[in-house]
């Protein structure tokens, strides 16, 4: 089973578990961990090291989750998250549990990287252009990467559409070598 598809089912449960009104906090929350669990190097090793027993770990887990702003019902997860030693996989659920409340809420996320920034207009014609297509509220973020060249890369969910510079080059490369 891959780390996305057992990420999925963890979010799924924590989803079921939660009220429709404690969604949003623990959405937040979750995803504050999982930055904390990617950038805390000493978090990481208390969490990952089996020199911890799993108490310690559950405190240290408990206190984070308390300052990320959970619910009480994602401390209880969370233990099972550790009891399961799941915990790396916090930012894939995170996501999926993003996912899961968007699609509850009728909401798309949509990222779009472009080779150059972006005005405000051409940014909010874009968003609107995005709900019309996905026939739903769209939340957009917008970065830059140069190394593009021109064009855009946008991805909805898991699919990712290349209309760039870079993308074609490397599909006539691809054709090139492979025939």
């Amino acid at each position: 089973m891959t780390k996305g598809s057992i990420a999925r089912r963890y979010a799924k449960a924590l989803f079921n578990l939660l009220e429709p009104a404690s969604l949003e906090s623990a959405r937040t929350g979750l995803f504050a961990l999982s930055t904390a669990w990617t950038e805390s190097p000493a978090l990481k090793h208390v969490l990952a090291s089996p020199v911890f027993t799993l108490e310690e770990k559950t405190a240290v887990l408990t206190t984070c989750s308390e300052r990320a702003g959970c619910p009480p019902k994602v401390k209880s997860f969370l233990g099972q998250v550790l009891k399961k030693n799941r915990v790396s996989l916090l930012p894939e659920i995170a996501q999926a549990l993003q996912e899961l409340t968007d699609q509850q809420l009728g909401k798309q996320q949509v990222s779009l990287v472009s080779a150059k920034t972006l005005d405000p207009a051409a940014q909010r014609e874009l968003q609107a252009r995005m709900q019309s297509c996905l026939d739903r509220e769209v939340e957009m973020t917008f970065q830059t990467d140069s190394s593009l060249l021109s064009g855009l890369q946008v991805q909805i969910g898991s699919k990712v559409y290349d209309s760039t510079v870079r993308g074609r080059l490397e599909k006539i490369r691809a054709l090139l070598v492979k025939g």
